[in-house]
């Protein structure tokens, strides 16, 4: 249920909601916006049901949710999300974009590549320490000294850190060396994951499952919020299907449901989306154009010779050519 308050409402009167609330059993979640706050009330769906808020001064009208998912759902909160990352806005119009190699490999290879994502316009660096593969023979990332890399070599280009999160033991750890924490596609429906980073203080950047339905996705999404991080970028980065040609199918209509849906600020990753370097161009370029709120985007400085995914990765001069367009199409659309 979401109960909301009347444009002239007290103080006084939001006091009186909370408290009946609280006296049920139930919990809530607070939005307020410029003209209108917005109680969301969480818990038990039959105490919900049997509570009674119409007759209280200052409430306006309730609303019942259909949807499970109710914080991160448009109906609790009419306005955008916008996350702020130190300084830089995902979201409400701004224009985001994370860029970087899928691993690091060395402080040599992670510097080659900050410089050419700061060059071309990203504001975060992006750069997996640990990696969930496939395969247990493949490269499973360099750990803390992986992370210590990252931190340093962002804090050389002031570019903000996205790392990807596998172990709900490591949150704290990795909480000292990145700005966002990014929680994979594999691990989308980690609900313990989920909680643990949701009681943290850290942006979190969820990663659609790959088999996820829309519902699902933002149900994830309900478990960080839920838990007190309202800082959460949805990141829509292609879903399995039949077809085999790309390594996933980008669905570039989840852009456009997450924006009816949600609240949250909603990026594309093209290069998981499609598995091949040579459409990332254009499905970066189409991400922006559906309204997706940022990129995120795999840059190799020698793409042929990674240790992950080169086959997905850009080269410096073709990201830099990427950025060029997606930022002319931001603009031709009026945002930032």
């Amino acid at each position: 249920m979401i109960i909301v308050m009347c444009p002239n409402s007290t103080e006084e009167h939001l006091l009186k909601v909370e408290q009946k609330i609280e006296r049920a059993g139930l919990s809530y979640h607070l939005s307020k916006g410029e003209s209108r706050t917005i109680v969301g009330v969480i818990g038990d769906k039959k105490v919900i049901a049997e509570l009674e808020m119409n007759s209280l001064e200052g409430v306006e009208k309730t609303v019942r949710i259909t949807e499970k998912y109710k914080l991160v759902s448009r109906e609790f909160q009419p306005e955008d999300t916008v996350v702020d990352v130190r300084g830089v806005k995902i979201g409400g119009g701004h224009l985001a974009v994370m860029a970087g190699p899928c691993a690091v490999e060395s402080i040599e290879q992670l510097r080659e590549a900050a410089a050419a994502v700061k060059k071309g316009g990203a504001q975060f660096l992006r750069g997996g320490a640990f990696k969930p593969r496939t395969s247990p023979y493949d490269f499973q990332g360099l750990a803390e000294e992986g992370l210590q890399m990252l931190q340093q070599v962002g804090q050389e280009y002031d570019l903000r850190v996205v790392t990807e999160i596998v172990d709900v033991n490591d949150v704290d750890l990795i909480s000292r060396y990145a700005d966002v924490l990014q929680v994979g596609a594999r691990n989308m429906q980690n609900f313990r994951l989920l909680q643990a980073v949701g009681r943290s203080k850290k942006p979190v950047l969820l990663k659609r499952g790959l088999s996820a339905t829309i519902s699902e996705w933002l149900n994830a999404a309900e478990y960080i919020v839920s838990a007190g991080n309202e800082n959460v970028i949805l990141c829509e980065r292609g879903i399995r299907t039949y077809e085999t040609f790309t390594r996933n199918t980008l669905d570039l209509s989840a852009v456009a449901a997450v924006k009816e849906l949600s609240h949250l600020p909603v990026i594309v990753d093209p290069s998981h989306g499609t598995g091949r370097w040579q459409m990332v161009r254009p499905m970066a370029r189409a991400a922006i154009a559906a309204g997706a709120d940022g990129l995120m985007i795999e840059v190799h400085p020698h793409p042929e010779v990674a240790l992950s995914d080169g086959d997905q990765s850009l080269t410096p001069q073709h990201f830099e050519l990427v950025m060029h367009e997606v930022k002319n199409i931001a603009r031709a659309m009026e945002r930032a």
